[in-house]
């Protein structure tokens, strides 16, 4: 009797703590899911804003149609496909608005334009928001992809078929060194 009590104790302590590795990657999978949608709702925000710059600008820089181009086709990829396409239309996007910023400095009363100044400081705040997104994104993915190889969450995270997750990595024309000229 007392040995089918023991035997009764040790599987409910055996089930209670496989529901709680469960219920841990659960969570940090939920995180991860929170995470890409504040890196969305930044990329969305920066997706409404753009359309006002490009409008601001082109009168502006009529012969720069390239630069303006360039970041129209990147923000209409931006809001559709997975995570890896949408990572590297935000990455041509940040680099496009880098190009657009540079060649207005050559335009002085595109400078000077209060509509330019508000908008260019709205896409800079937005461009810290979306950076924070991304790590706290990734700070999210390290947590779960680290619980997903230590034992014993491991063993369950194969039973229960977790995958490894991709981290929100910068374009290789990210990590080049920047020229800068005088």
């Amino acid at each position: 009797m007392v040995a089918t009590w023991i035997l009764v104790v040790i599987a409910v302590v055996v089930v209670l703590f496989i529901v709680y590795i469960y219920n841990s990657l659960i969570k940090l999978k939920v995180r991860i899911r929170n995470a890409w949608a504040q890196i969305d709702v930044q990329l969305k925000r920066r997706y409404d804003l753009i359309p006002n710059l490009v409008d601001t600008v082109k009168g502006y820089m009529a012969h720069e149609k390239g630069v303006l181009e360039e970041v129209t086709k990147a923000r209409t990829s931006l809001m559709s496909g997975t995570k890896e396409e949408k990572a590297k239309a935000s990455n041509q996007i940040t680099e496009a608005l880098k190009s657009i910023f540079a060649v207005a400095e050559s335009y002085p009363d595109l400078k000077a334009s209060e509509n330019f100044k508000m908008l260019q400081e709205e896409l800079s705040g937005t461009e810290s928001k979306i950076a924070y997104a991304r790590q706290f994104y990734n700070d999210s993915v390290m947590a779960y992809n680290e619980a997903i190889q230590v034992f014993p969450k491991n063993l369950f995270a194969k039973l229960f078929a977790f995958k490894i997750e991709e981290f929100f990595g910068a374009e290789a024309k990210e990590k080049e060194n920047v020229k800068v000229s005088f």
